[in-house]
């Protein structure tokens, strides 16, 4: 039997299963890896990059193959599907033109006589853990940057998304980068935990929940292995004025409905002013409402399934939760299927278990506060700290909250504005480490000092 199947949430149709890999071909993709990492790290950067850049080709040519791939895996909109192999192959090219820059050594202005420098080298063998809702973006912003500079990767992917896994696997191989640079593995938990504990295995990155992430770094604690760590989010959509509360509330409701809502750092605590608080709520319920719900493969659909049935079915225990606490449904709030409707609450207090969770699909609490501070003190009181949104027209007061907000990223007066060049990653219970931008690079490379005298 396999975990590894790929299972359209919008019909409920196994369409194909996989065999998990078996413990003696386990140690043989380790042991390629290994080998291949003692050659790849040597090549000229030009080479490694060179091969990236094919890498992102190939998700150009095979645009419309690998976008319907993770439609029929994870129920995304076709739209949002191709948009996320062109924001992969983005994000992979990306770091072959700045192949140069992130492994060029750096000068340092030293006290004495002679010379110093920070010299970056690769680690070795570095495995990723992957998760389903974005097959493709996830794995390009790990895995690009540390093939760039040197490393070689295992990658265990969800295991609901094992063609679009092979579907990479298949790009690295056809851009001539060789046996064991990068490898699909479709492993259990347990064979995750053996490829951790090898010693020839210098770290782990994890995309995931705080469950996921917590087990993994605790073992790769016990191994004194490298972990980053990319986790939930709750974000705050701060709202405090506006030229234009129509657009406002578009963006609110695209950002919250983008990927069917399942996105760690889609805005999900929606904190209004009081003064535009009815008006926003208004606005915000009708926009979520019409959001057309349907085939995802169809031209028009905005939201499509959510990843399974047991997706939806959690999501739906944390909304009919939330009410039998007292919060108010305003709209939405049931399941057909796989399939959740776009559902606002809102008259949630910090006695709701509601309040500290994440809602992982179209669910959004809305907020009134009555100033900036309490807009702050709210936005602050998760255990999250991923993203955050603020919308104001007075930038003194957006530069205030920049600063107080407790979370790896703050857009202000923008959502979904995401690229290659912007660092991606939180802080608290979202994570400890930054993938995308030149930061990726420099989690997983040993920053050696050179000292020379005169």
């Amino acid at each position: 039997m396999s975990d590894y199947a790929v299972v359209n949430p919008a019909t409920g149709e196994t369409l194909a299963t996989y065999p998990t890999i078996a413990d003696d071909a386990l140690e043989g993709v380790i042991a390629r890896a290994d080998a291949a990492f003692r050659t790849w790290r040597d090549l000229p950067v030009a080479e490694r990059a060179a091969g990236i850049r094919r890498v992102a080709e190939l998700h150009r040519e095979r645009r419309d193959e690998l976008a319907a791939i993770i439609v029929r895996e994870m129920g995304k909109p076709l739209s949002a599907a191709l948009a996320e192999v062109d924001f992969a192959a983005d994000i992979t090219e990306y770091y072959a033109d700045n192949a140069e820059k992130i492994t060029a050594d750096q000068p340092i202005d030293i006290l004495g006589e002679g010379s110093a420098v920070i010299r970056r080298s690769p680690l070795g063998v570095l495995l990723g853990i992957m998760p389903w809702n974005f097959p493709y973006y996830q794995v390009a912003r790990f895995a690009a940057p540390n093939v760039v500079v040197g490393n070689t990767i295992l990658l265990k992917h969800a295991p609901q998304c094992p063609e679009s896994a092979a579907a990479i696997e298949k790009m690295y191989a056809d851009a001539g980068l060789g046996d064991g640079v990068y490898t699909n593995v479709y492993a259990t938990n347990e064979q995750a935990a053996t490829i951790i504990a090898d010693r020839r295995v210098q770290g782990v990155s994890v995309t995931g929940s705080e469950r996921a992430g917590s087990a993994v770094a605790s073992l790769a604690g016990q191994h004194l292995k490298k972990v980053a760590l990319e986790l939930g989010g709750s974000d705050p959509f701060i709202v405090l004025s506006t030229d234009d509360l129509d657009a406002t509330v578009a963006a609110a409701v695209e950002a919250r409905m983008d990927n069917n809502g399942q996105s760690c750092n889609a805005p999900k605590r929606f904190i209004v002013q009081e003064g535009l608080y009815q008006d926003f709520l208004e606005k915000f319920t009708a926009a979520m409402t019409e959001s057309k719900m349907g085939d995802p493969f169809a031209d028009d659909t905005i939201l499509g399934p959510l990843s399974s049935v047991a997706a939806a079915e959690r999501l739906q225990e944390q909304v009919d939760r939330a009410v039998a606490q007292g919060a108010r449904l305003v709209a939405g709030g049931t399941r057909d299927g796989a399939f959740y409707e776009p559902t606002v609450l809102t008259d949630v207090t910090p006695d709701m278990d509601v309040y500290r969770e994440e809602l992982f699909g179209p669910a959004g609490v809305v907020y009134k506060v009555a100033d900036e501070d309490e807009a702050v003190q709210l936005a602050n009181d998760t255990a999250f700290g991923l993203g955050s949104y603020v919308y104001t027209t007075d930038p003194e007061q957006a530069e205030r909250i920049a600063n107080k907000i407790d979370a790896g990223m703050v857009y202000v007066n923008t959502v979904l504005a995401d690229s290659p060049e912007l660092p991606f990653g939180g802080v608290k219970r979202s994570g400890t480490s930054r993938e995308m931008g030149l930061l990726a690079a420099d989690e997983f490379v040993n920053k050696k000092l050179i000292r020379t005298a005169p």
